[in-house]
């Protein structure tokens, strides 16, 4: 079964790479997104995450079953309220049989996650206040 969290401390990337080894898995992708500080000409200082929790809850859990029902163990965690220039804001771990499979895997879940996730984002530059969110291509 998935672990599907958010959360408001910072995500330990160890522990929770530590959770996806397994002696049936031989492959084990993850994907941490941390707050980067330049997007082409903008200058982030800080990003502020807000969710509808339990509809984002709901939708990581589908897209976690997507991918557990080929085989793998997913991890899913994201994180909410203020985050500083890189920090992780996102981890995506799947562990698979095969590479193939947990390469694709993760990929799978971070590309819908950015669709379908409600998962907003308060970008505060150093020039202005921007919103983003689940449909939003400049996620961390």
């Amino acid at each position: 079964m998935a672990i599907i969290k958010l959360q408001k401390q910072p995500i330990d990337v160890k522990e929770y790479y530590q959770q996806l080894k397994d002696p049936a898995h031989g492959g084990i992708v993850t994907f941490c997104g941390t707050i980067r500080e330049w997007t082409g000409e903008v200058h982030t200082t800080q990003i502020v995450y807000t969710a509808y929790e339990e509809m984002a809850i709901k939708e990581m859990e589908k897209l976690a079953h997507e991918v557990e029902k080929l085989g793998s163990r997913v991890i899913i965690v994201h994180r909410l309220g203020a985050l500083a220039v890189e920090d992780e804001a996102v981890f995506i771990g799947v562990a698979s049989p095969h590479r193939k499979a947990a390469f694709e895997g993760c990929e799978y879940i971070i590309d819908h996650l950015k669709q379908t996730v409600p998962i907003w984002k308060k970008e505060i530059d150093t020039d202005k206040i921007r919103w983003g969110g689940s449909s939003s291509e400049s996620f961390s």
